[in-house]
Parts: structure tokens; C-alpha cells; sequence
């Protein structure tokens, strides 16, 4: 490597890989299937997919041109255009989950903690919402949808479709030409025709012969239109707030939250519960289906961000959606407790805590404008779940390039880390 200062360089040489790959080896069964590719590959690919924001495909295209990222996955020259398909990525994320995906953020983590980087004398908390990767939904859009899963369905079975599919196709047409006149009318067209469509396909499912997993996935497709068969009843007949509405079939966990903020005023997917050092650095990410009451979230964050870095806070800082006197006793062993007001603390802190207020708010900001928290790529909770702590672990990393090239970062902490 011409440049030994390189920042995949750095990162290579302090990640413990053969801590990783030891955790991870319990994923594997040596005694059947085929012959899994180098772990190590594989970690380092996930790894710098979301260092460098990258896609399946586009990640493979960049080890093949790029000596760096090369270098980092440790691929060497003789089977660089042929070591891996890009499919294999996904099916190794599969492989190990949100389980195989938080062993490796951890490990990363504690490199870094152990050398002194990440401190936990300050805990700024805050929530969030993780965007998934859907279209803006309207309810006559997911009936059309409907359709089309059904039709997916009979197309897989061999079955002939129950329902007149030109009639569909024009009527979709036609309400698309015709989007400023009154959709609650179109919406009760298509659900007229959506009703009879989903009885029958109901039969069908029941008395369905095929292989367990595509049975199970036709049923849990029929409960999912079976809800929004009662979600639409409900809307049509005037009910402004549904509980745990449905925005999306291809997102069934995505929900509608509001956080408050001016733009946008709701976005659809999951809540994220943050934690920060001063410094910037990402402790803790939670995610949670819907939009839970922060007040109630508070313990668990506090006491998740004082077991990752094996000390209670000197100070806590969050904003007034936390404020609860339960919250003032789970914190009362912490010597600085900003619950969003400034009385909250002594004068000789109440100008470190607002700044730090305000701080919390430039790393969501930094988060999800530049590290990939501003929507999710991976479909399903589960894949909400993967997307976060893979972005949490490429965060950290950043942050500490960043103080590391503002030559922040304390001689002992280099030592330990093998960088001085």
C-alpha cells in the first residue's frame, strides 16, 4: 500500500478479526452443507459496505478496482474476479442474523473502549425515527398492492387468477388520472372488488398442498391482508386513528411516527433510541416496532449504556420527552440528570449540559444525513434491526478517523490500539 495512513489501513489493523471470526464460527455446522466462503472476507465485506455506503453489487465492483478495500477484505489478487458472488453477501447476512451482526459490532466497540476512545463519563440520549425504503402510502395503493401479492401467489401455485386483472389494471389507471377527486370513492370501488377476491383466496390457503415454508408464507400473507381488510372497513367508515396501521405489505413492521419536527411532519418505519458520549461516539441503538413512549424508554437505554461501558455517567442529557419524576429516581445515583430544563442541574453545569443538548442533536443529524440512518435498506424488522448496529459499528469507525486525523485521540489510547 502506497499510503499507510489510508483509513481502511488504519481500521484493518485494529478491528480483532480472529475474535469475530471465533464468534462466529458457532453459525457453521462442519459435518453438513457445502464449504462456507472465508469468514474473514465476509466480515470485512460488511463492514465496509456501510463504511462506504455501498450496495451488495456495488461493493464487489469497488473490492475489484479499489487496492484499499482490496487490502481491508484481505482478497487476494489470484481469485479477485471470481471470489464471491454478490448474492453470497445476503445469504450470509441471513446466515448469522442480528445476533452475528451485534457480536461483530461489539467486538469493534470494545477495542475501542478498552483503549480508552470511547468514554462513558457523559450519556446524551435521544430517539429517533429509521425511515424504511417504501413509497408514500395512500389505501388505495395497498389494495392494488393486494392484488399483485395475490396474483405473485397464484402465479407460484399454478393457479388462475379469481378476479377480472384488466378490470384492476384500468381502474388503477384511471384513479391515477383522476388523483385530486375523492379518494375515499375509489377506495370503496376497490374494495368491493378486493372483499370476494380475498374470501376466496382465503379457501385457497386453507386447502393448500405444498411445502411447509411456502405454506407458512401463504398464511401469514392471508393474516396480513385479512388486516388490511379491517383497516380498510374501518377508514372507510370514518376512523381518523387506526392502531398499528399498516403502510406498507412489502414492510408490514413499518408504522406512521411523528417526532415533532417541521419536515417531514410523519415519516413510516421504525423508532431508534440513541445514546452518545460527548465526544460523538454511538453507544448504544435500540430499535422498537411503532413509537413507544420515551419517558418509558429511559431506564432501559440508561442501563444498557452503563453495562457497554462498565460505569455509571457522571452526567445524563435528554430532552423534555423524557421528563418523569420515575426517570429522576432510576437516575438518581448520577450526579448530573438535564431531563430538558435547565433547573435540572447546578449553575456551574447547565452550560455544558445545553450544549450537549444541542451536540445530540448534530449527531442524529450526522447519522442519518451521512451514515446511513436515513432509511433503511434491509426488509423486515429484523433486517431494521441488521441496518442499525452494521451503521452504528461504520459510525464509531468514522469518528474515529475523524479524531484521529485531529490528532484528538490520547498517546496511551494509540499504544494500546498498536497505531504509535
Amino acid at each position: 500500500m502506497t499510503n499507510p495512513n489510508h483509513e481502511l489501513v488504519i481500521i484493518r489493523n485494529i478491528i480483532p478479526w480472529h475474535k469475530i471470526i471465533d464468534r462466529l464460527t458457532s453459525f457453521y455446522d462442519d459435518s453438513k452443507g457445502a464449504y462456507g466462503k472465508s469468514l474473514r472476507w465476509m466480515i470485512a465485506i460488511l463492514i465496509v459496505m456501510r463504511y462506504r455506503g455501498l450496495s451488495d453489487r456495488e461493493v464487489i465492483r469497488q473490492i475489484k478496482e479499489n487496492r484499499y478495500i482490496q487490502y481491508f477484505c484481505n482478497i487476494p489478487d489470484e481469485v479477485l474476479q471470481t471470489f464471491i458472488h454478490h448474492t453470497s453477501i445476503y445469504v450470509f447476512r441471513k446466515r448469522i442474523g442480528k445476533q452475528g451482526v451485534e457480536m461483530i459490532e461489539n467486538e469493534v466497540f470494545e477495542v475501542l473502549r478498552r483503549a480508552g476512545v470511547i468514554k462513558g463519563d457523559n450519556a446524551l440520549i435521544d430517539s429517533s425515527v429509521l425511515p424504511n425504503d417504501i413509497i408514500y402510502p395512500n389505501d388505495v395503493l395497498l389494495l392494488y398492492r393486494a392484488f399483485k401479492k395475490m396474483k405473485e401467489f397464484a402465479k407460484l401455485h399454478k393457479i388462475s387468477l379469481w378476479w377480472d386483472d384488466k378490470e384492476i389494471k384500468r381502474l388503477w389507471k384511471e384513479y391515477n388520472l383522476q388523483k385530486r377527486s375523492n379518494r375515499l370513492e375509489w377506495l370503496i370501488i376497490f374494495n368491493l372488488l378486493f372483499v370476494p377476491a380475498l374470501e376466496q383466496f382465503k379457501e385457497m390457503v386453507n386447502n393448500l398442498e405444498t411445502r411447509p415454508k411456502r405454506e407458512e408464507k401463504a398464511k401469514v400473507l392471508l393474516n396480513l391482508l385479512e388486516l388490511l381488510e379491517t383497516q380498510t372497513l374501518e377508514k372507510i367508515n370514518g376512523e381518523t386513528h387506526i392502531d398499528n396501521r399498516i403502510v406498507s405489505l412489502d414492510e408490514p413492521d413499518a408504522r406512521p411516527i411523528k417526532k415533532g419536527k417541521e419536515h417531514p411532519k410523519c415519516e413510516f418505519g421504525s423508532t431508534i433510541q440513541m445514546s452518545f458520549n460527548r465526544e460523538g461516539f454511538m453507544i448504544t441503538i435500540e430499535n422498537f416496532i411503532g413509537n413507544p413512549n420515551d419517558k418509558k424508554l429511559f431506564p432501559e437505554t440508561l442501563a444498557l449504556f452503563t453495562k457497554r461501558m462498565k460505569e455509571e455517567p457522571e452526567t445524563v442529557t435528554t430532552d423534555l420527552g423524557f421528563r418523569s419524576q420515575d426517570n429522576f429516581k432510576v437516575s438518581k445515583n448520577i450526579k448530573n440528570v438535564f431531563l430538558g430544563r435547565t433547573d435540572d442541574v447546578s449553575e456551574d453545569k447547565k452550560d455544558f449540559c445545553c450544549k450537549a443538548r444541542s451536540a445530540t442533536e448534530g449527531f442524529i443529524a450526522v447519522a442519518k444525513n451521512l451514515r446511513g440512518f436515513g432509511r433503511s435498506l434491509y426488509k423486515g424488522f429484523e433486517g431494521d434491526r441488521i441496518w442499525s448496529v452494521l451503521c452504528q459499528t461504520s459510525y464509531n469507525l468514522k469518528k474515529f478517523i475523524l479524531l484521529l486525523q485531529k490528532e484528538k485521540i490520547e498517546e496511551h489510547s494509540l499504544v494500546k490500539l498498536g497505531l504509535a
